[in-house]
């Protein structure tokens, strides 16, 4: 497979979908039909099914090892249905969120164990991994006032969660971003959005030729 995988991570209200979007706008001149812009949970008609039951306000109940067993199911599914089939017609994948959310999300954010979900993950995706992470960091308070700020009429079941459940999730990333330096990009997402932008487009040119 000759396409490129490219996923964007961040903790809530890091503007990563406003980024994901500006890269979208920027990129698509060049690439046209061969980029391919997909989301995590989500991406095709399975897995967006399994995305409205993850992020229901109203599951309240739903246990943490449901959770992250339902999100590896979604990526299981987007994997084999929406991402290969791409990268094999040689597109660029944008994919929004990919494993390193769940091993924040649910092994360090809900505490269930980063290295659990990994393996999980693993399964799921056989060892699929995308060839550079677009990782922005914003520090847990600036996100969540962010959030409550931009985002009140789109906030989620996880965006419900208190401050120190975000700090884990921060937390893991940046843990990721040490042990996986070649992969994952930190970008800081707390300057102002051009050079976030600005930012972001030198590390892409260096993988979209």
């Amino acid at each position: 497979m000759n396409g490129h995988f490219i996923s964007f991570e961040g903790p809530d209200g890091a503007g990563k979908t406003t980024i994901l979007q500006a890269m979208v706008d920027h990129y698509r001149k060049r690439l046209k039909d061969q980029l391919t812009i997909t989301r995590e949970p989500g991406g095709n008609p399975i897995s967006e099914a399994i995305r409205s039951i993850i992020l229901d306000k109203e599951n309240t109940e739903m246990d943490s090892r449901t959770e992250a067993l339902l999100y590896a199911a979604a990526r299981r599914q987007h994997l084999v249905e929406t991402i290969l089939p791409a990268l094999q017609q040689n597109h660029v994948v944008f994919c929004d969120r990919y494993v390193d959310s769940s091993i924040a999300y649910q092994g360090a954010g809900r505490m269930i164990g980063e290295k659990a979900v990994y393996d999980m993950n693993l399964f799921a995706t056989e060892g699929e991994l995308p060839e550079k992470t677009i990782y922005l960091d914003v520090p847990s308070e600036l996100g969540l006032k962010r959030i409550m700020t931009n985002r009140t009429d789109d906030v989620d079941r996880l965006d419900l969660e208190k401050l120190d459940f975000h700090q884990r999730v921060r937390d893991s990333y940046l843990k990721l971003a040490k042990e996986y330096p070649e992969r994952i990009v930190v970008i800081d997402a707390s300057q102002d959005l051009e050079t976030v932008k600005g930012d972001t487009i030198k590390i892409l040119d260096q993988v979209i030729k």
